[in-house]
């Protein structure tokens, strides 16, 4: 059993990087770093779409993730290595889930679109 949910296509993941890159860029965005960090910004309700690796080991420190995820209602999305979710969210380690928090501005519909294509994937 894993804590992958369901398998996203490559170009998807490419997008996923390039969005959260801008926000990134962004000076008012915030974006949570950590398994510590991105669990309590989902249970606060202040995440907008979480980025979990694929290649977390052991499992299960991503486990309860995509469950408190579901609960929330809120979407999330995987990329193939840490060392990926490092880089994106601007940051020179590798990094197991990220949380965008706020987006800064001019960037809501670089989020919603993401979301939206990785909710068609889910059904």
């Amino acid at each position: 059993m894993s804590y992958v949910k369901f398998k996203i296509p490559e170009n998807l993941q490419s997008a996923i990087k390039n969005a959260v890159q801008t926000i990134a860029e962004a000076k008012d965005s915030k974006i949570r770093k950590g398994m510590n960090e991105v669990t309590k910004s989902i249970e606060r309700g202040t995440s907008k779409l979480v980025i979990m690796a694929e290649d977390v080991s052991p499992p299960e420190i991503l486990f309860h993730i995509p469950l408190l995820c579901e609960e929330k209602k809120i979407p999330y999305a995987y990329v193939a290595t840490r060392k990926e979710v490092g880089n994106i969210a601007k940051i020179n380690v590798s990094a197991s889930a990220i949380s965008i928090d706020s987006v800064g501005s001019g960037n809501d519909n670089i989020l919603k679109d993401i979301v939206k294509k990785v909710n068609e994937l889910k059904k």
